[in-house]
């Protein structure tokens, strides 16, 4: 089971931190994947929901532990050049990412080679798939 926290949250949505390049090295040194919202500004890099927040590298994003949420088309151009995840979505059922997983909205039927996005809004009986991105990613340590 890929478990993968959304943003950087290991306990709880936590807004003043997420997509903080800090707060994602935190979660990827305690062993989960993380993913990251995407943006580009100037022709760079940078890490945020609604706005750039963060310039970022190439190396940081190339990291095999680290899913890239493309905010925007221009985002999703660049990342499609780099050594990274990636996928783009608004409010698809499934997206398929660039490693091949399928990224699952809330509440949609799992697939065993999906990511189940953000169980706890949903009413999943069983995590019948490859992985769950989640703000509580910590409590999902018992299905690895």
């Amino acid at each position: 089971m890929i478990l993968i926290s959304h943003r950087g949250n290991l306990s709880g949505v936590d807004k003043k931190n997420e997509n903080n390049p800090k707060y994602i090295r935190n979660a990827l040194a305690q062993g989960f994947d993380v993913e990251i919202d995407v943006r580009v500004f100037k022709n760079k890099l940078y890490l945020g929901h609604d706005e750039p927040q963060y310039k970022i590298t190439d190396e940081f994003i190339e990291n095999k532990k680290i899913w890239c949420h493309a905010k925007e088309y221009t985002s999703l151009k660049l990342l499609a050049k780099l050594k990274c995840t990636y996928f783009w979505h608004q409010n698809d059922d499934y997206t398929i990412c660039s490693n091949g997983y399928f990224w699952v909205y809330p509440g949609k039927k799992l697939l065993k080679n999906s990511i189940c996005v953000l169980p706890e809004i949903s009413n999943y009986k069983n995590y019948d798939c490859a992985g769950i991105c989640s703000d509580y990613i910590e409590r999902y340590k018992d299905l690895t």
